[in-house]
């Protein structure tokens, strides 16, 4: 794996995680730059199925100030995630009956240098899940702490 060049935190939170996939996607040159500059936003992003393809939704990828006014591409446009048919159909099989959710993890470099998206089949988390996350990430950092006082 590459280097992150965006990540969508609140997904790892609001979801459990079931299967991960990688897909590519398709940007404008501007795009890439911006992203390799850190100016991605995933956190309301999510991917859909429309018409056997795959879309980025809502993601934001804001433009750098070196992009031409007439080059700048929408910073909120659905990008176009490239799978396999049979994968996609997969996907989109278990989306419809098991009521799942398809989330982007993670926009990255992959070793030859092309921005690659985590994808992931995730389930909702409900309330009480959430509470229980919070607690064990309080224990483990209490947990750190009591183990670094005795260090």
């Amino acid at each position: 794996m590459g280097k992150d060049l965006a990540k969508n935190k609140k997904a790892l939170f609001d979801f459990s995680i079931i299967e991960t996939f990688e897909a590519g996607i398709v940007l404008k040159g501007s795009e890439v730059k911006a992203l390799r500059a850190g100016r991605a936003n995933l956190k309301d992003s999510f991917a859909r199925v429309i018409k056997g393809e795959l879309f980025l939704l809502n993601a934001h990828i804001s433009h750098l100030n070196t992009t031409h006014s007439a080059f700048r591409p929408d910073e909120r446009a659905p990008r176009k995630l490239l799978m396999h048919r049979k994968q996609i159909d997969k996907i989109f099989g278990q989306v419809t009956q098991e009521g799942l959710t398809l989330v982007v993890l993670a926009l990255y470099l992959n070793d030859k240098n092309i921005v690659k998206a985590r994808v992931a089949l995730a389930k909702g988390k409900n309330l009480h899940d959430k509470r229980e996350t919070i607690k064990r990430k309080e224990a483990d950092k209490e947990a750190r702490a009591a183990m670094k006082k005795y260090a």
